[in-house]
C-alpha cells in the first residue's frame, strides 16, 4: 500500500454538514420548516427555547435565536447571500419538491430554473429572510 493510500485510510471522514440559521422565534421557525417544508423537529433547547434543529432525510438545519439582525440593511437579499444549500438526487425530485412547496404557499426568492452549469435550483425565503437553496440535476 502506498503512503498516500495509508494516509487516506487513516484520516477522519467528514460525514455531513449542518447549516446554522439565525431566527427571531424558534417556535415560529420550527412551525414553518415542519408545516411548509416537510421537516421534522429533532430537538428544541432552552427555556425559553433559543436553539433547535429540524431535519428532513439527510438534511439538518440548526436554528439559533437572535435578538438583532445579523445582516445590515438589504445586503442579504441584494447579494443573494444563502443561509443553506440542500441537494436532491434527481431532476424529478427537485421538480416534485418545488411543486409541493409552491402548492404549500412557500415564498420564493427564485423559482425553479436551469442554471448555466447544468443544475436545477430554486431558493426559498423563510420567515426570517434566510435564503435556502435547493439544487438537483437538470433534465
Amino acid at each position: 500500500m502506498t503512503h498516500q493510500a495509508e494516509q487516506t485510510l487513516l484520516r477522519p471522514v467528514l460525514s455531513s454538514t449542518e447549516a446554522q440559521l439565525f431566527v427571531a422565534d424558534i417556535k415560529a421557525s420550527c412551525d414553518f420548516y415542519t408545516d411548509k417544508l416537510g421537516f421534522t423537529v429533532a430537538f428544541v433547547y432552552g427555556d425559553p427555547p433559543h436553539f433547535g434543529q429540524v431535519t428532513r432525510d439527510h438534511a439538518r438545519l440548526n436554528l439559533r435565536m437572535i435578538d438583532e439582525p445579523v445582516f445590515v440593511g438589504d445586503i442579504r437579499e441584494r447579494e443573494q447571500l444563502l443561509s443553506a444549500s440542500l441537494t436532491l438526487a434527481t431532476a424529478d425530485d427537485i421538480q416534485q419538491l418545488f411543486l409541493s412547496y409552491q402548492a404549500a404557499g412557500v415564498r420564493f426568492r427564485q423559482t425553479l430554473k436551469k442554471e448555466p452549469w447544468g443544475a436545477s435550483t430554486f431558493i426559498v425565503i423563510d420567515p426570517d429572510g434566510n435564503l435556502i437553496l435547493f439544487a438537483g440535476p437538470a433534465n
